[in-house]
């Protein structure tokens, strides 16, 4: 009999803690600056969600390290249902990258949702001479190591895919690594660095402002919001595919219940008309909202590619 009664406690009990949830402020640890593409989507699930759950949700910048910083800060709550982060692509490649990262991506953290995917894109300041890839390949070709690229940082998806074009195009760029999308869009605007690499959802806005031009993506596909520009594919760079990707973990251990109430509040305001057409038009995100299932076999998958390219192209950061 006790044992039937534990069970029906049991039953009523984690259901009840994902119905009290949240009963106090939630926290979404962001690990990039201001300024980047992560941070805005954060911002506006926090608003969301306050709306549609009558509890306040804080933004909390913590950069550094490609996202290391913050996001090993959330491995290290409380696993209460409290704290959350969101990562960019860098989530997946910084267990290979950092020989000290001090949380096991896959075993410290719990997935959430796999928010939505965007094609890099590879552009310019609208004053420089580039009007193709092509002219890209062709003055690294003239001169080798003088034209610098610019990324979100070292080891990240987008300076990985900028090798990976160097290594099929048979050219050299010189890689100039940046802590986040909102100091690289700055000095590529400020004509620091001849190229930038970064996801579309972060460089279309300066391109459609005619601040910046879009010179190829990396889609297998043209981007949506960039239909006039090539994939680099296009450009004579074959194979070249890759993602940009944004998602929301929970710490290891945070209560089922929680992480599926929270997924369903964020699969509501995805779909939410307005919250479409920001992620969708003013992103250039194909908006996904994968379960915590998916969104592990998808984490999974990108951890092995990108290690892979991580190993053969020896890259190390201190």
């Amino acid at each position: 009999m006790w044992v039937f009664r534990l069970l029906l406690l049991l039953c009523f009990t984690l259901p009840a803690a994902a119905q009290d949830w949240p009963a106090r402020p939630v926290r979404f640890v962001v690990p990039f600056p201001p300024g980047g593409t992560v941070d805005p989507l954060a911002r506006l699930m926090a608003v969301k969600l306050g709306e549609s759950l009558g509890q306040q949700f804080i933004v909390e910048n913590r950069p550094g390290a490609g996202g290391s910083i913050g996001t090993a800060a959330v491995a290290k709550s409380a696993p209460d249902g409290y704290t959350f982060v969101f990562v960019f692509d860098s989530h997946a490649v910084n267990q290979a990258l950092l020989s000290g990262l001090p949380f096991d991506t896959v075993r410290d953290l719990a997935p959430v949702m796999l928010v939505g995917t965007a094609p890099y894109a590879i552009a310019t300041r609208a004053d420089k001479p580039y009007r193709s890839f092509g002219d890209v390949i062709k003055a690294a070709k003239a001169k080798p190591d003088t034209v610098t690229i610019g990324s979100i940082g070292n080891g990240t998806v987008g300076h990985l895919t900028a090798l990976l074009a160097q290594q099929v195009g048979g050219f050299k760029l010189t890689h100039v690594p940046y802590a986040g999308g909102g100091p690289m869009t700055q000095n590529m605007l400020g004509g620091h660095v001849e190229l930038g690499i970064g996801s579309a959802a972060l460089l279309t806005p300066h391109v459609r402002g005619g601040k910046m031009r879009a010179l190829a993506t990396t889609g297998e596909k043209r981007a949506p919001t960039l239909p006039d520009v090539p994939t680099l594919a296009e450009q004579g760079v074959p194979g070249v595919v890759a993602l940009a990707w944004w998602g929301i973990f929970a710490p290891a251990g945070t209560p089922a219940p929680v992480i599926q109430k929270l997924w369903a509040e964020l699969k509501k305001a995805i779909d939410l008309a307005d919250v479409r057409k920001t992620l969708g038009e003013g992103l250039g995100m194909e908006i996904i909202g994968a379960s915590p299932e998916t969104t592990q076999r998808f984490l999974l998958g990108e951890m092995q590619r990108w290690g892979r390219v991580v190993k053969d192209h020896g890259i190390k950061v201190d």
